[in-house]
């Protein structure tokens, strides 16, 4: 997932004495996880079918699935990239059965785009050599986990800070808090810890965090970063979003130029969250969403900003859609050429787009109660005269010009960008539906589809149909619409689709 957390993993254990004895060892050195992330799955544990059905599961536990013969062979489970064969096996059916429980495809694994391509195989017992097997083997590398960079980039923010004076004393204080209770919660039980026991039971004292020297930072880097802790932060994008402000932090204090990088990310996620507005941890926080858009926000930004913007904004970036959060960092180093002077041309026209949305949304809540604003909330037909009013109040109030008039016509009118930001009634998107089929004949997974198209309909407006036959609607039924319903309901769930948004134009 972030390079943190263990993937799905099959150890094959030899009986269930043995399988037993493995998961007490992992629930003593991870006492954190205990009980949930590494179970023995065998014939003596009550229940064992149900544990099996949560290992099938991408984000339920357990992750680590000691098995003695139950997960041999006939399991499938996609997302498994780790074998331990912790017995001998001497049937070469058996062991291609058992080396076949990792070999199953799994789109978008590791991300959008980023699929299974391999998986592990840790041979303990000779398998191979008896079965007289070479396969390609390859120097397993692993990269530094996003928990590890994250401590890293805070501790050299830490010495960034201490070399300026009187810059940046609250975000020190923050910083070193979140880095002690890091440190505070790594068991020194664990056989990862044991052998860096010095360095983690000094900076275990908080007093030790308050002057920190050069060869302190190196130490916590080389000695203490990357090791378990109890202290674990399960929101991958929430993490991705510190990294990416750290690395816009550090850029400022050093006056290095992928400052810029961390703008361009910063804005490019803020314009995704303004368009989710309607949901209202969002809409509690569109005042900072729109301003971080602006250019003014960065002319002259500071640490102390760039943390405000991470501590409010951290835990609304999973809501985005995971194709479009991809969050980018750059470590390399800028190269700057020679300068030339470059026409702008409309690209002004952008740049306040979020002051503009703003100035729209403070429109639409002074008119909530506007006869022709509740028609676009609650998927009523709008008339021309409805059309022509919305235009009137939306020119003569000041909102936008007729240059800007222009452009959402042609995007498809007044109506529906009102509707994009409003977002549709809830009860007026069920009612859309409620003629389609007695929900009595629904099966479970056209209910979860049709909850779907509610919830984005409620969120943002409108729905482009071509959406429904793409991720998250995928996720029901790799086909999409036509992988849940029969032609005659696919057309007509993309009928209704068409005809809510047919609504907001006259």
């Amino acid at each position: 997932e972030d390079g943190s957390r263990l993937g799905k993993t099959i150890v094959f254990a030899k009986n269930s004495r043995h399988a037993a004895f493995i998961a007490e060892r992992f629930d003593a050195n991870y006492p954190h996880l205990k009980g949930s992330f590494a179970r023995l799955i065998d014939y003596s544990v009550p229940y064992a079918q149900s544990l099996i059905d949560a290992f099938s599961e991408a984000d339920k536990s357990p992750h680590i699935a000691v098995s003695v013969d139950m997960l041999d062979t006939g399991i499938d489970v996609p997302e498994v990239v780790n074998l331990v064969f912790f017995k001998i096996v001497r049937s070469k059916t058996k062991f291609w059965q058992m080396i076949g429980r990792g070999t199953r495809l799994r789109p978008d694994l590791f991300g959008p785009g980023e699929d299974k391509e391999n998986f592990l195989i840790f041979d303990f017992c000779q398998n191979f050599e008896f079965f007289d097997q070479h396969p390609d083997l390859s120097d397993g590398a692993v990269g530094d986990s996003i928990t590890r960079r994250l401590f890293v980039a805070r501790v050299e923010l830490i010495g960034e800070i201490d070399r300026r004076e009187g810059v940046g004393a609250d975000v020190r204080g923050v910083t070193v808090e979140r880095l002690h209770r890091e440190v505070a919660g790594m068991s020194l039980d664990n056989f990862i810890v044991r052998p860096h026991r010095r360095a983690v039971e000094r900076f275990k004292v908080t007093e030790a965090w308050k002057a920190l020297t050069d060869a302190d930072r190196e130490e916590l880097v080389n000695e203490v970063a990357g090791l378990p802790s109890g202290i674990v932060d399960d929101d991958l994008p929430a993490k991705q979003f510190d990294l990416l402000l750290l690395s816009g932090q550090l850029a400022l204090l050093r006056a290095e130029t992928r400052l810029a990088s961390c703008q361009r990310e910063v804005r490019r996620l803020a314009s995704d969250l303004e368009a989710l507005g309607n949901i209202p941890a969002v809409g509690q926080q569109l005042a900072l969403i729109i301003e971080v858009q602006t250019d003014v926000f960065w002319q002259d930004v500071t640490i102390g900003m760039l943390e405000t913007v991470r501590v409010r904004l951290r835990d609304l970036i999973k809501l985005i859609e995971p194709g479009e959060r991809r969050i980018v960092y750059t470590d390399f180093e800028d190269e700057i050429g020679s300068a030339t002077d470059a026409a702008v041309g409309d690209a002004a026209v952008g740049i306040d787009s979020g002051r503009f949305r703003m100035k729209v949304r403070r429109f639409l809540e002074a008119h909530a109660d506007h006869l022709a604003l509740r028609k676009v909330r609650r998927a009523e037909q709008l008339t021309a005269t409805d059309v022509a009013e919305l235009e009137r109040m939306f020119l003569a109030e000041g909102v936008g010009d007729e240059a800007r008039l222009d452009a959402i016509r042609r995007d498809g009118g007044l109506g529906l960008f009102f509707r994009s930001l409003l977002g549709l009634d809830r009860q007026a998107a069920k009612a859309a539906f409620s003629g389609l089929v007695d929900l009595g004949s629904l099966s479970a997974s056209q209910i979860q589809f049709i909850d779907m198209i509610v919830n984005h309909l409620t969120e943002r407006g409108v729905i482009d149909p071509a959406l429904l036959y793409e991720s998250p609607f995928t996720d029901v039924s790799d086909q999409g619409l036509n992988g849940v319903f029969p032609p005659k309901e696919s057309a007509d769930v993309l009928a209704i689709v068409r005809r809510i948004a047919q609504t907001a134009a006259a």
